[in-house]
């Protein structure tokens, strides 16, 4: 494991169960230790499994912009310009494949498709984020899905009975080979990207653009899909309300979400001298 320098290039955080609060909030305390980081010559990246539309809201309420890793990898937003500058798209021919195995190995499994801006969902798929973004559609069936002219970011699949992680072990076996499975502890939501999608793969090659090795950065995550970040990064950080796969492979700990355990960290490195 590399170790990071006193003070990091570049600060990769998630969101949902690592910057946020359960009431979707940033206190104050974190704000102010995100923008001594940025002041000390830092730049923010949010690492996260929202589409850029939640990412939109969040800098809208505190007045945080960069650069964001949206929908687990797929997707490059500037929040400042709120301009996707790359994306990687499932195409709609292996979404199919992918969620016909799926419904084989577990069956009940309702299916949407996440297209940066909006989802689109089938009447199986109970799941509803809200939020006030209005940005769910449904479609009259499964099979609409493949005929929308829309980029596909995710496909997501919800059951309403079985555990996300016994859900991603199913998808493994029943379609490992078509495309990356995760999860961001959703209520029993698998969340599939193109084959090689995922948050780590998307910061490196941003970090690499940037000049920006390994040991300059600073993560923190929560969540099985953060993961390979924290490994990655110089100073990768669990979360102390982490996910137990998270904790168990993660040698460093913060605080929880609740307790500012972002801003623990950020003011050990970059207040003062």
């Amino acid at each position: 494991m590399q170790r990071h320098r006193s003070r990091p290039r570049l600060v990769a955080t998630d969101l949902d169960g690592t910057l946020l609060r359960r009431d979707g909030t940033v206190s104050e305390r974190t704000l102010r230790a995100l923008r001594v980081a940025v002041e000390g010559g830092a730049e923010l990246v949010f690492v996260t499994a929202r589409p850029p539309r939640y990412v939109d809201a969040l800098a809208a309420a505190t007045g945080l912009v960069g650069t964001a890793v949206c929908s687990n990898g797929a997707q490059v937003y500037d929040v400042r310009a709120r301009t996707v500058v790359r994306s990687l798209t499932l195409v709609p021919d292996t979404a199919r494949k992918v969620a016909t195995a799926l419904a084989v190995a577990a069956p009940g499994l309702g299916f949407a498709v996440e297209t940066g801006l909006r989802v689109l969902y089938e009447p199986a798929y109970l799941l509803r984020f809200g939020g006030g973004l209005g940005a769910e559609s449904p479609v009259a069936s499964l099979g609409d899905l493949w005929l929308l002219d829309v980029p596909i970011v995710k496909l997501l699949a919800h059951s309403a009975r079985m555990d996300a992680d016994v859900l991603v072990a199913l998808a493994q076996e029943a379609a490992g080979g078509e495309a990356q499975f995760t999860h961001s502890g959703g209520r029993g939501l698998l969340e599939i990207s193109a084959r090689g999608v995922t948050k780590a793969a998307t910061l490196s090659a941003l970090c690499a653009v940037r000049g920006v090795d390994a040991a300059e950065v600073v993560a923190f995550g929560d969540m099985p899909n953060d993961l390979a970040i924290l490994r990655w990064a110089g100073g990768g950080y669990a979360m102390g309300n982490a996910h137990p796969a998270v904790l168990a492979a993660v040698p460093r700990r913060t605080a929880s979400n609740e307790e500012d355990g972002v801003a623990r960290v950020l003011e050990r490195l970059f207040d003062g001298d």
